[in-house]
């Protein structure tokens, strides 16, 4: 199969699941600002990763975390302590694997593909990092680091 038809089903993948987004996935843990950055199809578009990057919430708003360099820190219960933001991402990573089935088979529908592909939601942590060089090449100008 072509990878040409491959980027073009992806890019299809991209914009329906947007619009699933926005008009039918009902769930409160789908909040804030919500961008599927990136759509991989494999050559056979049997699996699709689906990068999402995520900013802010409803309740909080997220700030970004300065310290990068901080050792991590755990719960009293011996687990890894997540930020606002690694909460928010998780969540909405979370609801998007529960309700795959669902979003598979719209995708299908929707797309008129023969196969409903097996979709892989990760998150995207690119333009978190692109904030923390921008933040960096701050500092440097200002003479701060």
């Amino acid at each position: 199969m072509s990878t040409e038809r491959a980027l073009r089903v992806s890019q299809s993948i991209k914009r329906e699941l947007a619009d699933m987004l926005r008009r039918d996935l009902k769930d409160p843990r789908l909040s804030g600002l919500i961008s599927f950055t990136e759509v991989e199809c494999t050559s056979d578009l049997r699996n699709v990763k689906v990068f999402v990057s995520v900013f802010g919430t409803a309740q909080q708003p997220i700030q970004p975390q300065t310290d990068a360099d901080a050792p991590p820190k755990l719960t009293p219960s011996g687990q890894l302590e997540m930020t606002p933001a690694e909460k928010a991402t998780h969540g909405v990573l979370g609801c998007l694997n529960e309700e795959s089935g669902y979003i598979r088979g719209e995708l299908c529908r929707r797309l008129k593909l023969r196969f409903a592909p097996e979709l892989q939601f990760l998150p995207d942590i690119s333009l978190e990092r692109g904030s923390k060089v921008s933040e960096i090449l701050a500092k440097i100008s200002r003479g701060e680091v």
